[in-house]
């Protein structure tokens, strides 16, 4: 099986699409399992293909998640985490990934534990998932040291090779320089809010 890792390099599209992966909650409670997204009724989706089309004039909203947000997601699907997670691939706005930040996505998954914890399958299968359908970025310049944990640097460079307008986390205090890239700060209910998904 491709690695997540591979996934992003590769881009393949070898896996079960958003039905297989997100519907698919394989040995998880349901009160852990990801809603199916609405990427397979886009209009700007070639279901054939599982290809997305920018049908609309003005970009969409880019945006880098950090690993916090995936595990408050993986754990509860009552907060906003689960809800922006939810929401990835519905056109709404694109996420960006290096392979550095997938790995690093992987390793926190399996690092942390907690009750009810959704089975590894379905946790490589949404990670599969977030590399099918985000815009893989090549980091061609690291912009090391900038923060204070190396990992926050790998979230800051995708962000910045992304273009992304946002990066979505919840310690803010981690991203001090995200500013001198304009690159704004926000929590997942304050995107949220910004998007209208929340008042």
């Amino acid at each position: 099986a491709l690695t997540c890792a591979a996934r992003v390099e590769e881009r393949t599209g070898k896996s079960k699409g958003a039905a297989g992966i997100l519907a698919g909650n394989v040995g998880c409670s349901q009160s852990n399992a990801l809603p199916l997204p609405l990427l397979m009724h886009s209009p700007d989706v070639d279901r054939t293909s599982r290809i997305t089309y920018d049908t609309t004039m003005n970009r969409r909203l880019r945006i880098v998640i950090d690993s916090n947000v995936l595990v408050s997601a993986l754990r509860s699907r009552r907060g906003p985490s689960f809800r922006l997670l939810s929401l990835i691939g519905t056109g709404r706005f694109d996420i960006s990934l290096s392979v550095p930040l997938v790995l690093e996505y992987e390793d926190v998954a399996r690092r942390n534990r907690w009750s009810n914890k959704p089975s590894w399958r379905y946790v490589s299968n949404l990670l599969d998932y977030l590399c099918e359908v985000g815009r893989r970025q090549e980091i061609h310049y690291l912009w090391r040291p900038r923060e204070k944990d190396p990992k926050d640097d790998m979230v800051l460079e995708a962000a910045v090779a992304g273009q992304c307008d946002f990066i979505v986390t919840y310690n803010k205090k981690d991203f001090v320089e995200s500013k001198s890239f304009g690159i704004e700060l926000l929590t997942p209910k304050e995107f949220l809010t910004r998007i209208g998904e929340l008042e």
